[in-house]
């Protein structure tokens, strides 16, 4: 496991919404002070960087951290066809911003809330968009995945959202982001799903969930991290990106003590 890379999701921050009133660098001082790798950062959580790409580098690299990933989310869900050119034209300028990253995936979120009308309809426009997406990244060097969510009411949660979904995808553009945390809390065999759609694998959220669903600091819940590891380190696209995320009451407490927490635990992996 040794040309794995690990790096931390800023979500554990953003998920406290207008509890949270820091800066992007704050955050990016926190993750390189927890001895991570790597930053996947959030459109949302970005902030001024958003139009200062060559700055963000500078931060990044004045702290020893690489990009790893953008997370770029839709109001729609990417699901309302009415918004589908919208959607996407909204999305170049971030698949600019991550060519400057040589390696950065962007990872689109999949809908936390369905809007009305026929569940069969809203996947086929989700994967409209997410096609184009990733012709758009392409076109300028940049992988795109598809991140899933159990939220709400989310498309993408049961084993059977992911088999409608993935079978309208182009499995050699789109990627997949595995979250073993949102996978757990839609159905039981992770690791099945795991394997079903390894070749997909472009990089890995590693989280924790206990069987009754709630969030878990890394490694006190059900995931089995060494097995989730084996099988994404025999993906054929997998980058070796590791991403931690954590949205645990302990997160919520203390967000910078828990992501460090976290680190301590894959350091105890040896990673």
């Amino acid at each position: 496991m040794s040309d794995l890379k690990i790096g931390c999701q800023t979500y554990t921050w953003e998920m406290l919404g207008p509890d949270w009133r820091g800066r992007p660098d704050e955050l990016i001082d926190a993750i390189a002070a927890a001895g991570y790798a790597g930053i996947e950062i959030t459109d949302n959580m970005i902030g001024h960087y958003r139009e200062d790409p060559d700055g963000f580098a500078r931060a990044l690299d004045g702290r020893g951290l690489a990009l790893a990933a953008l997370a770029v989310v839709s109001p729609t869900g990417f699901t309302e066809i009415d918004q589908e050119k919208a959607d996407v034209e909204a999305l170049r300028p971030w698949v600019d911003f991550a060519a400057r990253f040589p390696g950065a995936v962007i990872s689109l979120g999949s809908a936390t809330v369905v809007s009305d009308g026929p569940r069969e309809d809203k996947f086929a426009v989700a994967a409209a968009i997410y096609n184009r997406v990733a012709q758009v990244g392409a076109a300028a060097g940049v992988e795109v995945a598809v991140h899933p969510s159990s939220h709400h009411n989310t498309l993408l949660l049961t084993r059977e959202d992911y088999d409608q979904l993935f079978g309208r995808l182009d499995g050699d553009l789109v990627g997949w982001v595995p979250d073993t945390g949102h996978i757990l809390r839609g159905h039981a065999d992770m690791l099945d799903t795991l394997r079903t759609y390894r070749d997909r694998i472009r990089y890995l959220h590693l989280k924790d969930a206990d069987a009754q669903g709630h969030w878990a600091m890394l490694g006190q819940g059900l995931c089995d991290i060494q097995a989730v590891l084996g099988i994404c380190e025999g993906a054929p696209r997998f980058n070796g990106w590791v991403v931690v995320e954590e949205e645990s009451d302990e997160a919520a407490a203390d967000p910078a003590a828990a992501v460090k927490r976290n680190r301590r635990t894959m350091e105890s992996l040896g990673l």
